[in-house]
């Protein structure tokens, strides 16, 4: 039945972009032009209507409510519409919308009744690279938004004044995105529903490659023909940077003929020599093919940090930015939210936050917390999709097992069904000493009970259980 369902899916991903007009967007995202984003209180698309904005097409757009992206995308000039009505389309040259609005939309059922071209956000950002002299494409199946975000610091300090985008705030944007001036734009790059193939990266970062988006992909297998043909994308001219030490992306790239710079923590053309972590924060040396690149003391705890500076440092080295442009930028480096966010403390536990959904997430983070100086670490972990947890569920079990308490909150459905009839009571199940919570009421309550001093409380999850956390800290 599920293999059934993941066909399903496909095909309707195929019918979605069969049904996007085959035209050439670039003829629409110029001066003058007209260009229509549903969805543009989004993180990714906030950050494209700002660029088309500047580039001097007239922008407008519709979200589903009010909030403080949308209330700065008017201050600049580019009209928002709350709701989606069909008359918001009338005489625009084209219309961009992200994977999640589908042909039934008012507005894009408006726009393929009058055959105005419907794009994808993706593309959109594709034909926006291409006038880029550097387009830094940062992929993997995690570690996407903290490496983007340190390359973002690298080549502010460099003072390259790049246009960014990012899938988090990061601190030292005050958002997610920024519009520069400069000859390189840096993006996170997402392989969910294959959307980096409508890129054209000049230097394509591969951090890593697992089994994720299981509604979509049918297997590892699957995620790794995507993630090689977003390698393919990369001119023969131009370079891509990989994860040595990671087995399915040197899998990934077995063959590859275009060039290829590794990174890795003890190998790979870049990596760290004189390394030593200090309560869980890294120190070392960045040497490159032999020869010592920076000294990088990192702000952020972590070996996967580790890793994530190298593969920041590998890009910078690949677009000739001095060593002191990593130092510089990496010295006040802060991570962007919800990438383990302090939060505040609750009679004497310390409360963070952090994005991780993947066992692989799960697992670098619970190494984090181990190096830290806790007594305790108190997890409480909120599923991110039915599919996910379905077919990963062996995997969850065994790494939620590793905090001293763990609350499983239930599942965030995000954009599915729960056609598996699967819940976070399966899992709790499984768990020895964990508590399934229905409710994040109920997570916050038995946080409350259970919270010590000298406690590290996790709330963990790509949905909406950072709420938790902020509710019990409001209470200290």
């Amino acid at each position: 039945m599920q293999n059934v369902l993941k066909i399903l899916k496909r095909i309707a991903f195929l019918y979605g972009v069969m049904s996007v007009d085959n035209r050439n967007i670039r003829n629409y995202l110029h001066v003058g032009k007209r260009a229509h984003l549903v969805g543009i209180g989004g993180v990714s698309m906030a950050s494209l209507a700002e660029v088309l904005h500047g580039a001097g097409v007239k922008v407008t757009g519709s979200d589903q409510r009010e909030s403080a992206t949308v209330l700065h995308l008017r201050s600049l000039g580019i009209p928002v519409v709350i709701g989606h009505l069909p008359e918001s389309v009338e005489g625009v040259d084209c219309v961009v919308r992200t994977a999640a609005v589908h042909d039934e939309n008012p507005e894009i059922a408006a726009a393929l009744s009058a055959g105005i071209p419907v794009f994808e956000r993706a593309q959109a950002w594709g034909a926006i690279m291409r006038d880029y002299k550097n387009a830094l494409c940062i992929s993997g199946t995690h570690g996407k938004t903290t490496t983007t975000s340190m390359c973002t610091h690298i080549f502010m300090a460099a003072e390259k004044d790049p246009t960014v985008m990012i899938g988090g705030t990061l601190p030292l944007l005050e958002a997610g995105h920024r519009v520069g001036h400069g000859d390189t734009i840096i993006l996170e790059s997402c392989e969910y529903c294959n959307s980096f193939l409508a890129f054209y990266p000049t230097v394509a970062v591969i951090l890593n490659v697992e089994a994720d988006h299981l509604d979509f992909f049918k297997d590892l297998d699957d995620v790794e023909r995507s993630f090689r043909a977003f390698a393919d994308k990369v001119p023969e001219n131009g370079l891509i940077v990989a994860n040595c030490e990671d087995e399915n992306t040197m899998m990934t790239l077995r063959g590859e003929t275009r060039p290829v710079m590794t990174f890795g923590v003890d190998q790979g053309d870049v990596h760290a020599e004189n390394l030593s972590m200090a309560h869980g924060f890294g120190s070392f040396d960045v040497v490159c093919q032999g020869k010592k690149y920076a000294h990088l003391d990192l702000s952020v705890p972590g070996i996967h940090n580790v890793k994530n500076a190298l593969a920041a440092s590998a890009a910078a080295i690949a677009l000739g930015l001095p060593g002191r442009a990593v130092e510089d930028g990496m010295r006040d480096f802060r991570l962007p939210g919800r990438r383990f966010e302090y939060k505040g403390m609750y009679h004497g536990a310390e409360v963070c936050d952090d994005y991780a959904h993947h066992p692989g997430e799960l697992a670098a983070l619970f190494d984090t917390a181990a190096a830290l100086d806790f007594q305790r670490v108190v997890c409480a972990f909120q599923p991110h999709t039915y599919s996910r947890t379905h077919e990963l569920f062996g995997d969850f079990v065994e790494v939620l097992k590793r905090p001293t308490v763990t609350l499983l909150a239930e599942i965030f459905a995000a954009r599915e069904d729960n056609d598996v009839g699967i819940s976070s009571a399966d899992l709790a199940a499984q768990i020895p000493g964990s508590v399934f919570c229905p409710t994040l009421e109920d997570v916050t309550s038995i946080l409350k009970r259970i919270a010590q001093p000298g406690d590290l409380i996790l709330t963990v999850g790509a949905g909406d259980i950072y709420l938790a956390g902020e509710a019990l800290v409001k209470e200290a």
